[in-house]
């Protein structure tokens, strides 16, 4: 089926995909004008300025209608979430007005206890026909440490306050005693408290704009609207998976430990293509993490369902309708399926490992056009906390740091972004500073972290930030200190990460990729440089404009581009510089 032709639905009718299209934008308005009322009315600056957040809408059976273009990984809290509050709660017993919350990994399906989902039941014609629902990275749920995030957490139990599937909102009525029990269990309760209230009013927004869209187009037909979109969505992946050579194959990514040092823990996909089938097979990864770098169900859902679209369909409708051409095993018992009590709040480090084992199967039948070299396919994330200057109580500050992407088979890979399946942005340092008593000493990029390449790797981030009062406790979760990104049809290696603590100082220290607690006097600094991306071809291709480019752009130095391309072909790229660009060519000599 083309794009522009009809198709036959599950049930004998006919749609035509293009007013399908049409009406699954629609939907996608609605998503986004929720996204923007969650990120513009938040108040804590995880959600406001870096933007971790999503949202959904889903209809009363729990399928995913639309998804905001937010994180990929939140589609896995959304769901899971959704599913839960259906298996407590009958929607015979939903009133107008109620509100769900629930956060907790085994009790709601979470993917991490940070992670606070608020779900609402919205009524048409007396009845529940749709879900609002929102998720939002809350920088502190309580736990053993600020952040509620430490690769080293043992269990569950350390992560912070476990909220199983309650109403929040009944009949239009905030519970307060629930809402006061919540926030005073976490370290900045007044930014729960407020934030919480914005993710109650984010789903009834959103309630309200599909009371006019049902008003406009009628209940029935934007019901039978819904079915259409979810069945094109269907019918739309299975063929571009039957465009695919039958045949298994597979891709191993490795983490640099479980989250307690140890060796290094394998991440195996083995995709199997069988006609307009694709299962993802995850045997051979490593056992359940003693960490917390095991990811759940909901998790590896979200993971897999992004790493197909991205493959396969970029621009593939965000809906349920695909999820059923696609199966997927996970041992239970090994990081990818954790029993419980497991700890989980590194998750989001591994899922990218496991979006880039699928991807790195896939390479074996994409057109090369198709494909890229590993990125640094890591979420590394700092936290530190401290006494507040404006009011009284602690700060906690989290920032994830973006990092080198792969190159493809015509470009270099990007420099210093966030990859698969999360999407933040940085938090500006003017705010950071504004908010907290932490200085931004540096953040750049890493240069000479690139895999060499015909196209050469993407360049980590170096973020380094000074403590300016005593007892900052700071802790940190990162990959890729030990095993860089691989390259791809001959490209080199990125760059491994590192994490130092004091840099440039008599007291310099350099320290493993997880660890918690560490208490910071006035004055000291943690700096964290990410792993570069994997080049894409032989290093003897290189074009010589892009190496002089690199080389004056002072992405990469006189040093490291005679290893990587040797003395003979810098000179010639140095050399292609144009006259006005010998001043520049001197300082690169």
């Amino acid at each position: 089926m083309s794009d522009k032709s009809s198709a036959d639905t599950t049930g004998g009718s006919t749609f035509d995909p293009i007013l399908t299209e049409v009406f699954g934008n629609r939907l996608l308005t609605i998503t986004e004008d929720m996204g923007n009322t969650l990120i513009r009315s938040s108040f804590s600056t995880n959600i406001k300025e870096r933007r971790d957040c999503s949202v959904g809408l889903f209809d009363y059976r729990g399928r995913c209608v639309a998804q905001a273009s937010h994180m990929p990984m939140h589609l896995g809290s959304l769901l899971g979430s959704v599913e839960a509050v259906l298996e407590a709660c009958a929607i015979e017993d939903m009133v107008e007005g109620d509100a769900f919350i629930c956060n907790d990994v085994f009790l709601a399906w979470g993917t991490h206890q940070p992670d606070v989902t608020v779900i609402t039941p919205i009524f048409s014609e007396r009845k529940v026909r749709f879900f609002a629902a929102n998720v939002g990275h809350h920088s502190d749920v309580g736990g053993s440490v600020p952040g509620s995030i430490s690769g080293t957490a043992r269990t569950i139990f350390e992560e912070g306050i476990r909220i199983p599937v309650v109403r929040i909102a009944r009949a239009g009525e905030i519970d307060e005693d629930l809402m006061h029990l919540l926030v005073q269990n976490t370290r900045e309760p007044e930014d729960r408290d407020l934030d919480f209230r914005v993710q109650i009013a984010t789903n009834e927004r959103c309630a309200q704009m599909i009371h006019k869209l049902v008003k406009q187009m009628g209940l029935k037909t934007v019901e039978r609207s819904i079915d259409d979109l979810l069945e094109y969505t269907h019918r739309r992946l299975r063929l571009r998976i039957a465009d695919l050579a039958d045949g298994t194959f597979s891709f191993i990514r490795y983490l640099d430990d479980d989250g307690l040092a140890g060796d290094p823990v394998p991440i195996k996909a083995t995709v199997t293509i069988a006609g307009e089938r694709l299962l993802l097979d995850f045997t051979g990864s490593g056992p359940q993490a003693r960490g917390a770098m095991n990811m759940t169900k909901s998790a590896m859902r979200a993971t897999a369902y992004y790493a197909v679209k991205t493959a396969l369909d970029p621009n593939l409708p965000p809906n349920s309708g695909f999820f059923d051409a696609i199966e997927i095993v996970a041992p239970e018992g090994t990081i990818v399926d954790p029993r419980f009590p497991a700890a989980t709040g590194a998750r989001s480090i591994t899922a990218n490992k496991v979006a880039g084992a699928i991807l790195g199967a896939l390479q074996s039948v994409l057109p090369e056009n198709r494909i890229m070299a590993c990125g640094h396919d890591s979420v590394p994330a700092i936290v530190f906390s401290g006494e507040r200057t404006d009011r009284p109580g602690t700060y906690v500050y989290l920032e994830t740091v973006g990092g080198g992407a792969g190159a493809r088979h015509d470009a270099d890979g990007m420099d210093g972004i966030h990859l698969h399946i999360t999407n933040s942005t940085n938090l500006p340092a003017e705010a950071l500073e504004h908010e907290y008593s932490l200085l931004v000493d540096e953040y750049a990029f890493v240069a000479d972290s690139g895999g060499a390449g015909r196209f050469r790797g993407g360049l980590g981030l170096a973020r380094q930030v000074r403590a300016r009062a005593d007892g900052v406790i700071f802790s940190v979760r990162s990959d890729c200190h030990y095993i860089g990104a691989p390259g791809t049809r001959g490209g080199g290696d990125g760059e491994k990460a590192r994490l130092v603590q004091n840099r440039g100082t008599p007291e310099k220290e350099m320290l493993g990729s997880k660890v918690a607690h560490i208490v910071l006097k006035a004055g000291e600094s943690i700096r964290l440089e990410t792993g570069g991306g994997g080049g894409f071809g032989p290093v003897a291709e290189r074009p010589l404009h892009l190496l002089a480019r690199d080389l004056v752009g002072g992405k990469m130095s006189r040093e490291k581009a005679e290893k990587d391309y040797g003395p003979d072909l810098v000179r010639r790229a140095l050399e292609s510089l144009p006259a006005a660009e010998h001043k520049d060519r001197a300082q690169a000599d």
